[in-house]
């Protein structure tokens, strides 16, 4: 079928939105109609160079929509359904069913190969092949190709145009805090970075009921949202020490530190205002030329931690309506961070979201 898509062409040139072909769905696959998608730091990674699909490529993997038609197997879903997209799992390996879908021991070729398993492509363009199948889904697109695995259904009185963030940066910072750390009711954590996914940590310290929970970001808009959104201290890097500042408010450190930031001098800001038995987690990325972060291991010997995060370590068709039911209830006003845009403008969001004039710009079809 005839789609419109927006095509990473090469990494210093904007996506360009083009008309494509999709493929219909076959054994298991399911099409989606795509109402919204957010931008992910991870699509603008890729679109760098820095994952494996090839240019050109079509991207995008925070889609949300409604389920136009079905493969056969496909049985969790049904056409008119909505739904949110997330990661792609095989649901069978000795990690998915530990619980630990994120780490699937087929991530990679699920998700950022820019192929089905089989080596063939979802989207052509003009009987030449392109790159997609991204996270299972490649929704820069008016339409998509899923599994059962990434699809989850959810109520249709919901604004299904703005939960496809849900499926990623938003689950990712709430998923380390509400699950991966599961930090306890009176504990104390450091959040660096006020992107999206760091805000999403601040929204899932307030459902476990942190007693402190600090936000270091530079930009005095996002520092003033964290504070709305429930954050009790909000500090800015580049008027004061974030170690002193940290310390002023935790003496003994925080009882856990997130890094959505992926720079190194703010890691080891971070592993240096860690507690005695404190936790470290680590999701964000940067360029492959940034030097690695150094610490002193003695700092460590107290019984601090340091890890890696994917994907909050969420089971999506299970955090996704948990999410959701905070939502409902009030408890989790993520859409509070988003901005919305007219997918052919995909350019100009970016563009906002570097300025620093949104936090999550989510392109959206005819709603």
């Amino acid at each position: 079928m005839d789609i419109k898509a927006a095509i990473a062409v090469a990494a210093d040139q904007p996506f360009q939105i083009k008309d494509v072909q999709l493929d219909s769905p076959r054994e298991n696959e399911i099409l989606v109609k795509i109402k919204g998608v957010g931008v992910c730091h991870t699509d603008l990674v890729a679109k760098a160079g820095m994952l494996p699909p090839p240019y050109p490529s079509v991207l995008g993997h925070e889609g949300s929509g409604i389920v136009e038609k079905i493969g056969c197997g496909v049985t969790s879903v049904d056409v008119g359904d909505h739904v949110v997209l997330s990661f792609a799992s095989c649901r069978h390996c000795s990690r998915c069913t530990s619980d630990s879908p994120a780490y699937c021991e087929s991530f990679v070729p699920l998700n950022v190969m820019g192929t089905r398993t089989d080596g063939s492509s979802t989207v052509t363009e003009h009987g030449t092949e392109l790159s997609a199948h991204f996270f299972n889904q490649s929704s820069f697109a008016s339409y998509a190709l899923t599994s059962e695995s990434n699809t989850i259904k959810v109520d249709k009185d919901l604004p299904i145009e703005l939960l496809g963030p849900l499926g990623c940066g938003i689950q990712t910072g709430a998923g380390s805090v509400m699950q991966a750390f599961a930090c306890e009711e009176g504990s104390s954590i450091a959040i660096y970075g006020g992107g999206s996914v760091g805000l999403a940590a601040v929204m899932g310290a307030v459902v476990q009921k942190c007693s402190t929970i600090i936000l270091i970001e530079p930009m005095e808009s996002r520092r003033r949202l964290a504070m709305s959104l429930g954050a009790t201290h909000a500090v800015d890097p580049t008027l004061s020490d974030t170690r002193a500042s940290i310390r002023e408010i935790c003496t003994m450190g925080v009882n856990y530190g997130f890094d959505s930031t992926g720079i190194s001098s703010v890691i080891e800001a971070a592993i240096a205002t860690l507690a005695p038995r404190g936790e470290l987690g680590l999701v964000g990325t940067s360029s492959q030329s940034s030097p690695l972060p150094t610490f002193d291991p003695g700092t460590l010997l107290t019984g601090q931690k340091i890890r890696g995060i994917c994907e909050g370590e969420v089971d999506p068709l299970l955090f996704i309506p948990l999410m959701l039911d905070h939502y409902k209830n009030g408890n989790f006003p993520f859409d509070r961070l988003i901005t919305t845009y007219p997918f052919d403008k995909i350019n100009e969001a970016i563009d906002a979201q570097h300025r620093g004039e949104c936090v999550k710009p989510v392109l959206v079809f005819d709603t």
